[in-house]
Parts: C-alpha cells; sequence; structure tokens
C-alpha cells in the first residue's frame, strides 16, 4: 500500500506507526500535504475500573448491593447475577486471585469517586512562601504599606517571610528590629499566626507568618 509522503520521511513516518502501537489514542489523517498525527493524552491504567463485560477474568468473587458475599462463580453467571439486580457488575480488586466484584450502580460509585477525589485535592494545601524585607529603620508609612501587601499575601493563603536587614552598624539595632516584627505580627494577628518566631540568619532576622486554619 502506498502512502503519501509529502513533508514526511519514511522514518517519520515509521515512527507514526510505532505511535500506534502505544497505549494512546491517536489518529493519523491523510491530507494532500502528507500524514497528519494527533495524539491525545496516555490513558492512565490505573484509573481504569472494569465493569460487565470489560472484566478479563473467568470466574470472579462477588459482592452484593448489601454488601454480602455470593461467593465465587463464573464471570457470566455474576454479570447475570447484577442483571437481575439492574445493576452493573464492577471490579473493585483487580489484583486479588480471584478479582473481587461488587453489584452496584457503577454511574453513581463513579460519581461518589470523583467527588471524593475532588473533595481530598481541596484538602490539599497549595502556598507560595512570599517575602517581605524591612530595615530596622524603616519609617511608619513604608511600614504600613508593607503590612498591607503582607495582609494580601496571607488572604490569598500564602506564607510570608518578614526579613529585617541589618547593615553596618544597624546590627546594634536588634531591639528595633524586634519592634518591628512584633508590631507586624499585633497588625496581622486577625488573620495570620507566627509559624517561625523571629531568629537571625546571618546578619537578618527572619520570622515567618502563616495564614490562620
Amino acid at each position: 500500500m502506498e502512502y503519501p509522503r509529502g513533508r514526511f520521511r519514511e522514518r517519520e513516518i515509521d515512527e507514526a506507526y510505532f505511535l500506534l502501537s502505544m497505549d494512546m489514542k491517536t489518529a493519523i489523517n491523510f491530507s494532500q500535504g502528507g500524514v497528519g498525527i494527533t495524539i491525545t493524552k496516555r490513558t492512565n491504567r490505573a484509573d481504569r475500573i472494569n465493569i460487565n463485560r470489560n472484566i478479563k477474568a473467568k470466574e470472579v468473587r462477588v459482592i452484593d448491593p448489601d454488601g454480602n458475599q455470593i461467593g465465587v462463580i463464573p464471570t457470566y453467571k455474576a454479570i447475570a447475577v447484577a442483571n437481575d439486580f439492574g445493576l452493573d457488575l464492577v471490579e473493585i480488586s483487580p489484583n486479588a486471585s480471584p478479582p473481587v466484584c461488587k453489584i452496584m450502580d457503577y454511574g453513581r460509585y463513579k460519581y461518589e469517586r470523583t467527588k471524593k477525589k475532588q473533595e481530598a485535592k481541596k484538602k490539599q494545601t497549595t502556598f507560595q512562601l512570599k517575602e517581605i524585607k524591612v530595615r530596622p529603620k524603616t519609617g511608619d508609612h513604608d511600614l504600613n504599606t508593607k503590612i498591607n501587601h503582607i495582609k494580601k499575601f496571607i488572604a490569598r493563603k500564602d506564607k510570608v517571610k518578614v526579613t529585617v536587614i541589618f547593615r553596618g552598624r544597624e546590627i546594634t539595632l536588634t531591639q528595633l528590629g524586634n519592634q518591628l516584627l512584633e508590631k507586624i505580627v499585633e497588625e496581622t494577628e486577625e488573620i495570620a499566626i507566627v509559624e517561625q518566631p523571629p531568629k537571625f540568619e546571618g546578619r537578618t532576622m527572619v520570622m515567618v507568618l502563616a495564614p490562620k486554619p
């Protein structure tokens, strides 16, 4: 069979057909310019759930809709039992010997499974660590501006690293640095907690604020 070459060399066509053997949805479209390849996202085998006639095992251990064990029976009989209930036979433990299947409403099961994944994802806290730098002699106006920035970061559920920088003889002004940090804590106490108390790192004093849980 002759394939249109166009811009594709023979090696590229060979690679295109190699992709077809992989576990992904691949479409090859022949057009005037040659061969166009469309590849969609690889399917994740771990997320696959076999139901009804897609179950490969010849026999399975069956659990009825109420959670009672029916026992080990041929798969075709298990599918017939599920049909009698007006439900699906769902493979819930494919690696067991024999695989364990439960009779259930697969549509509802899939919905609840997706909902649990979404809830688990919401509970995962993702945040960025922002940094605000001040000097021991930072004036009230500049300090208030920086405190407003901190509040915005905290409102976005980000953590904030507040760094007091001491230069030259300013290292003797550690008390002023502490007072600045204390004021920042007081101004943000309604929305933030001190995750890391002030501590020295070289010629800087560092404190970390985090959103209140």
